[in-house]
């Protein structure tokens, strides 16, 4: 169980960080921060397939064709478990070591692009807040961690819930 959790955890967290940095190096590069959202989510299912794969390897081939809803969805969470990680770690290093400036420019392009729609003045206040709040939680480690697993681990889960609702069987 531990070799198939590893390979497609492995494999799944080397495709989301490949996609993930083709798509800061996309995002970063324009002045818009424009063209990276559909390659991430992407990037996540395709990396997260990994999971239905490693899920029914182990049913198939290691535990002759019976698997518990409860042991599926621990080898999928386990799997997404190390791909977020690798993401995650991934994260920190491009973003401490490449470009620890992109708070600043994101957070300047997203009030850009809300300013020149039809906002109130309150709103635009309010969105300013919430920009500064998150520019605040970025300067500690441990929330830069914890929004980015916020970003892929979900996901992960969902998925793990659904390969073990289809590949559960009893004997």
């Amino acid at each position: 169980m531990k070799k198939t959790i590893w390979i497609n955890g492995l494999i799944g967290g080397f495709i989301v960080t490949a996609m993930m940095v083709v798509a800061t190096i996309l995002c970063y590069g324009n002045e818009n921060f424009e063209g990276s959202m559909v390659l991430g989510y992407v990037g996540m299912l395709l990396a997260f397939s990994f999971v239905f794969v490693g899920v029914k390897n182990f049913r198939d081939k290691h535990n002759s064709g019976i698997i518990s809803f409860g042991k599926a969805f621990k080898i999928g969470f386990l799997i997404s478990l190390i791909a977020s990680s690798m993401y995650v770690f991934v994260w920190l290093i491009e973003y401490y070591i490449f470009i620890p400036d992109f708070m600043e420019k994101y957070t300047a392009v997203m009030m850009k692009q809300f300013s020149q729609a039809s906002h109130t003045a309150a709103e635009i206040k309010e969105k300013t807040a919430e920009m500064e709040m998150y520019k605040e939680l970025y300067k500690n480690p441990i929330w830069v961690i914890l929004m980015s697993y916020a970003e892929v681990l979900p996901i992960g889960i969902i998925l793990s819930l659904i390969a073990a609702l289809v590949f559960k069987r009893k004997a």
